[in-house]
């Protein structure tokens, strides 16, 4: 039985999960762009709300109507113009438009991590007081009243807006833009309107969530992530259902603290009870067979990978492991202390090299690399330790060896019901298996507590242990290179490029995608043992859900298909780290995201294609070619092309 007054206070959190869907959804359904930064905007929102009124003394309505009247919709206007403009003008593939989403994603959060620092805040400033109104014998608090009548008034306003011209407008540059351009409409100034109320809700979310919770640039962004909860069970059309299923969400969130069973039972359902935005989007990718993406299925992000790597194949520089090797090992002439910080270079190229493998060789997208690398590290401790039930103690090298299988084995376990799902289905898929066991395993004391984790046997010294990665490295690039080169190689990629002609040729696309999503997901526990070992403890934040889009995000900065460049990019997050501030790097990898539209194929490729500009530029003409003489009129011609 429902208990009216739990009930009412779900629905504030229902209410304010309900605005940040319809922000998300009226983003993506007037531009086409699934705005993966509409976390990261809400908790720099936040932040902003805060500095305003705790740091400069602002009054609360004055800083609120700053922040959601002009920041955040010229944060909006900042976004579609320098951003996304560009690519929806050249005719860009909406897989693009994901990546340049997530490259803000990255920037923004880097930035919050930057200024404010990392460290959660517990005094974030409400709109509304916590004190209790009673409405017909019902009592609701202030806040969760206002969180209901924004989200009635908004709302509203939405479903009118959707349903007038303006939307009809919106739908029909979405679909055909040219098309939509020649009727008359004005594309770029639907584009902004979208982008600038999607932001605006957006920073209403982040401050109406933030009291809630601690004001944190990682946790608060994941928390407004998990309401994509919302807009998956509407299939990314219906705004009355996504609010309708918030509130449902919020209520049923409620009603669960009334049970107090004891032991085991009472820590899954205290866990179910916080989580539940983030296990029904789990449960509905799982069941649904198909979202309405704009464009047609897979359209917003379909083989984006694919995208980025179907170009003019350009081989890396011949020896590059020449001096990638040199650079590896120059640690090893460093002392102790200095060798311990370099230690997590091979661990973390590890995980790259993973994501190179599913996203890079098959055109699949993989949000989700940092839930398998937790696992990895934690089962082996786990194994070594002997606290598996069913399973003898092993050996440290035998054990992270079982659990890199066991891990595997789980990812084709994950993928089995989603492999043929692709695109934006399947990155929504495996970035809420990865919030799940961050969630369901990572952040529960009985699976993490007393956890020891530090270097297999023999390799306990520094410089050997360092030496045990750089080999487990070579092998994991071996692994790559058999995946690239050969039948098998040929397969992926035919399967890559030209799924229907693969297919065609009796390739089995599902069996390889498959095989390739078990084989990233071992080699990606393989890196997050390593990790935890060169830290020499088992640190949830370290395989935190957002850090898994950061990881993503340098791979295809750097190349999705490219070995090498999980390598060096592995490298510049940790040097950068290293040598300057929290957060850096992560504002480093964003903003080379954000200018991936004007480096296709990743920034290796595009180093590639420059040097063998200069090559064709400085190469003696060929002796014995006949020469061409212009006319006055070509000559003209000619300087105007070189301009």
């Amino acid at each position: 039985m429902v208990t009216v007054d739990l009930a009412l206070a779900g629905i504030g959190v229902g209410a304010v999960a309900a605005l940040a869907g319809l922000g998300l959804l009226v983003t993506y359904r007037a531009t086409g762009v699934f705005n993966l930064a509409f976390g990261a905007i809400a908790v720099l929102a936040a932040y902003l709300f805060w500095e305003a009124v705790r740091i400069w003394h602002w009054p609360l309505l004055p800083a609120a109507a700053a922040d959601l009247l002009v920041v955040c919709p010229v944060l909006g206007l900042l976004l579609e113009r320098g951003v996304f403009r560009p690519l929806q003008r050249r005719g860009a593939p909406p897989a693009e438009s994901l990546v340049a989403a997530l490259g803000v994603f990255v920037t923004l959060v880097g930035l919050v991590a930057l200024v404010w620092g990392s460290q959660g805040r517990p005094d974030a400033p409400a709109l509304a007081s916590a004190a209790t109104v009673t409405i017909g014998g019902a009592t609701i608090r202030r806040d969760s009243l206002l969180d209901l009548v924004a989200v009635v008034v908004v709302g509203v306003g939405l479903a009118v807006v959707m349903r007038s011209r303006i939307g009809l407008l919106a739908r029909a540059v979405v679909q055909r833009r040219d098309l939509a351009e020649l009727t008359g409409v004005d594309a770029d100034r639907v584009s902004a309107v979208a982008w600038a109320i999607g932001a605006g809700l957006a920073g209403l979310s982040g401050i109406l969530l933030a009291p809630t919770l601690r004001l944190d640039p990682y946790g608060l962004t994941l928390v407004v992530l998990e309401t994509m909860a919302v807009i998956v069970v509407a299939r990314l059309v219906s705004p009355g259902r996504a609010v309708l299923t918030a509130l449902a969400i919020g209520v049923a969130q409620s009603e669960l603290t009334r049970f107090h069973p004891t032991g085991r039972p009472r820590v899954l359902l205290e866990a179910l009870s916080s989580n539940l935005f983030v296990v029904v989007l789990l449960v509905a990718l799982l069941a649904l067979r198909r979202l309405d993406e704009a464009g047609g299925p897979g359209g917003a992000a379909g083989g984006i990978a694919a995208r980025l790597a179907a170009r003019r194949q350009l081989p890396p520089p011949r020896g590059w492991w020449v001096p990638a090797s040199l650079l590896l090992a120059i640690p090893l002439l460093l002392a102790d202390t200095d060798v311990r910080s370099a230690q997590q270079v091979p661990a973390l190229a590890i995980v790259f090299v993973s994501i190179v493998v599913v996203s890079g060789y098959t055109g699949q997208i993989t949000l989700g690399q940092a839930g398998f690398a937790g696992l990895g590290a934690l089962l082996a401790a786990k194994l070594g330790a002997g606290q598996v039930p069913g399973l003898p103690t092993l050996g440290g090298l035998t054990a992270m060896g079982a659990a890199a299988v066991i891990v595997g084995l789980f990812g084709l376990l994950v993928a089995w019901p989603a492999i043929r799902r692709r695109g934006l289905f399947l990155a929504l898929t495996t970035f809420a298996v990865a919030t799940v066991v961050d969630r369901f395993v990572f952040a529960q004391p009985a699976f993490v507590s007393d956890v020891l984790i530090g270097p297999p046997a023999p390799f306990t010294g520094a410089r050997a242990f360092y030496l045990f990665e750089l080999a487990c490295l070579g092998l994991a690039l071996v692994v790559v290179h058999n995946h690239h080169r050969g039948r098998l190689g040929r397969a992926l990629l035919a399967v890559r490029d030209d799924e229907a002609g693969a297919d065609a040729c009796g390739v089995d696309a599902h069996r390889l995608r498959l095989w390739a999503f078990g084989v990233s997901s071992g080699l990606a526990a393989l890196g997050g043992m390593l990790l935890a070992q060169s830290n020499r403890a088992f640190d949830a934040v370290t395989f935190d859900p957002i850090q898994g889009l950061v990881w993503f995000a340098a791979v295809v900065v750097f190349g999705v298909d490219s070995a090498a460049g999980a390598v060096l990019g592995a490298a510049l997050i940790v040097g950068v780290d290293a040598t300057s501030q929290a957060g850096v790097s992560t504002l480093v990898i964003g903003i080379l995201a954000v200018l991936l539209g004007r480096l296709p194929g990743g920034l290796l490729y595009s180093l590639r294609r420059l040097d063998w500009a200069v090559r064709d530029r400085l190469r003696p003409p060929v002796s014995g070619a006949a020469t061409v003489r212009l006319s006055p009129a070509g000559e003209v011609v000619k300087a105007r092309l070189r301009r």
